[in-house]
């Protein structure tokens, strides 16, 4: 499905097709230079039914759609894709991605393929990266140069970006989070949505999937004190993990994103009220913690923001 922004674009101007490829659906748009989308939809990705050859077969129609459909006088000047899994940025290409989230995707070559087809330039990164790139462009980290993201879903991604440009680190993968230990274990067993279903449940002695984190929220909103002390708990852990990013690389903003973050009026005094107790003022005073505010368009901003760097 597509719809068009309100926003009109400017004959002549360049556009560029900006493609985000999630687990569950490909977010698509045709974005103008500064970043504001004017056409924009969503596809199921089906990673399980196509796996990499479907995902493939899908960009290809969608960007051919944006093609066969400019007005005469409109210019598309790239292609700036978001993906799912371990990205070499320089080759464009999926060096590695859980057979189990996207099967036959790991060595998919967009760069080259996409280049080769439709004689535009095109920069490919990860998804989350791109989340933080397109935060600190238009989004909670605006004015900053430098950030460190985390997205806090099924489980934990993070990215780290200084002088507006990515660290990517010397094997692509710096800012994996997901890995750091912190009290108790590995990032990703402590602090993400995941976890916090099933410490409820196990709480409650139910079924983790008789719940959900919306579920859980109107527990706590209610006054539930299972649910009230899972998120606690989770917040530690995510405070922990932002004091070891602010020791080891003092950002002006640590941005906060993924689903359960839309809590903001939940998780911002537990998590400002941890990290103050583990670091000295002269050290958290001089970061701040915002909450992810571009939604499911950030991706596809970050993408953008990527190529245009690239450029």
């Amino acid at each position: 499905m597509m719809k068009k922004s309100t926003i009109s674009s400017v004959q002549g101007a360049p556009m560029y097709i900006c493609i985000d490829i999630g687990g569950t659906a490909i977010k698509h748009g045709l974005a103008s230079a500064s970043g504001t989308l004017l056409q924009q939809g969503s596809t199921p990705t089906h990673a399980h039914e196509g796996g990499g050859p479907g995902i493939i077969r899908t960009v290809r129609r969608l960007i051919r759609q944006y093609i066969e459909t400019k007005q005469e006088n409109d210019q598309i000047a790239g292609i700036a894709l978001s993906t799912a899994g371990m990205v070499d940025p320089v080759k464009g290409s999926i060096f590695y991605a859980l057979p189990a989230s996207i099967p036959d995707y790991t060595g998919t070559e967009w760069k080259k393929m996409l280049e080769a087809e439709f004689h535009l330039p095109c920069a490919v990164e990860n998804d989350v990266n791109c989340a933080a790139l397109g935060e600190l462009w238009r989004g909670a980290g605006r004015g900053c140069s430098s950030a460190f993201m985390m997205t806090i879903g099924t489980s934990i991604g993070g990215c780290a970006v200084y002088d507006g440009h990515i660290i990517h680190g010397s094997g692509c993968s710096a800012g994996e989070i997901a890995y750091m230990r912190v009290p108790g274990g590995r990032l990703h067993e402590l602090a993400s949505a995941t976890r916090l279903v099933h410490d409820v449940a196990a709480a409650k002695g139910v079924e983790p999937k008789t719940l959900n984190g919306y579920k859980v929220f109107a527990l706590a909103a209610a006054g539930d004190t299972d649910a009230r002390q899972a998120i606690a708990t989770l917040s530690g852990h995510i405070a922990d993990a932002i004091g070891n990013v602010i020791t080891v690389m003092q950002p002006e903003v640590v941005i906060l994103g993924g689903g359960i973050m839309a809590q903001e009026s939940v998780f911002r005094p537990l998590i400002e009220q941890n990290v103050s107790r583990q670091l000295p003022p002269a050290m958290y005073e001089h970061t701040r913690i915002a909450f992810a505010t571009l939604g499911n368009d950030a991706g596809m901003i970050g993408a953008l923001c990527h190529l245009l760097q690239t450029q």
